[in-house]
């Protein structure tokens, strides 16, 4: 059984971390998979967004599985540090995606299953969730976490997270803002599908530049992000789509968006 599974329901992309024997933790060849799967959803144009998740109901991502990575010694890490930063975009941006992908966090979120959720662009998580960077705890920093951490919640909250290495529960993070839902764990998947399934129905191209105007919101100068809009916002309004947008609204019908 491969590490992490892929599967296809309309335009929606299923991506699900398969070692629930270890808490889903993965190692370089877990990264890897990972990795493609979301190199092919990203280049498949019936796909509009991809949910991922974590085998089992215990956990979405424990992290690195550190008893493999102990073995490796600073070898291992470097090359989970590779591994990582071929999925990563730099700057703590999320995930090297254009679509959006959203977390159902299903269980324990900690340490590198935390950084991964971050990644993410939307994250909802069952009430028995937790999320924690227990990294400081084993003298390991919560990398890509740290850069994003502090640009998702309050910079004293995402401080105290990081430094202390202490856990959350679901409640408390609804409550800084880290996820957007919390569900029962019997509702998490039907609410992660209903809500990638909304997405799916508006515009794919209006979708894609629209995560890429919040990324670049996030890191560049007001002036910069100003003339990437309009350059953009030009060419969009060529598309197919943007047209047939107005043309189903003036005839009261749902619009039959192409991705053009």
């Amino acid at each position: 059984m491969p590490s992490v599974l892929y599967e296809c329901k309309g335009p929606v992309a299923w991506i699900t971390l398969n070692r629930p024997e270890a808490m889903n933790a993965f190692d370089p060849e877990m990264l890897q998979l990972l990795g493609q799967h979301l190199k092919v959803f990203d280049e498949d144009d019936a796909l509009r967004v991809a949910i991922l998740t974590g085998a089992g109901d215990k956990a979405f991502c424990a992290g690195a599985d550190l008893k493999k990575y102990s073995k490796r010694d600073a070898v291992g890490i470097n090359e989970l540090w590779s591994t990582e930063r071929q999925f990563f975009r730099p700057g703590g941006q999320g995930l090297s995606v254009r679509k959006p992908v959203i977390a159902a966090i299903n269980g324990y979120c900690l340490a590198g299953g935390q950084e991964i959720a971050l990644g993410c662009d939307i994250r909802i998580a069952s009430n028995t969730a937790a999320f924690g960077a227990p990294e400081v705890r084993w003298s390991i920093i919560h990398g890509y976490g740290a850069l994003r951490l502090p640009r998702t919640v309050p910079l004293s909250v995402a401080m105290e997270m990081l430094l202390t290495g202490e856990r959350i529960d679901a409640a408390r993070a609804y409550e800084i803002g880290l996820i957007s839902r919390v569900v029962r764990p019997e509702e998490l998947r039907a609410t992660a599908e209903a809500l990638a399934n909304r997405i799916s129905e508006n515009g794919p191209l209006a979708v894609k530049i629209t995560k890429e105007l919040a990324l670049r919101g996030l890191y560049q100068q007001p002036d910069e992000a100003i003339a990437y809009r309009n350059a953009v916002s030009a060419l969009i309004r060529q598309s197919e789509d943007a047209k047939e947008g107005p043309r189903a609204f003036a005839e009261k019908r749902k619009p039959q968006f192409k991705g053009r």
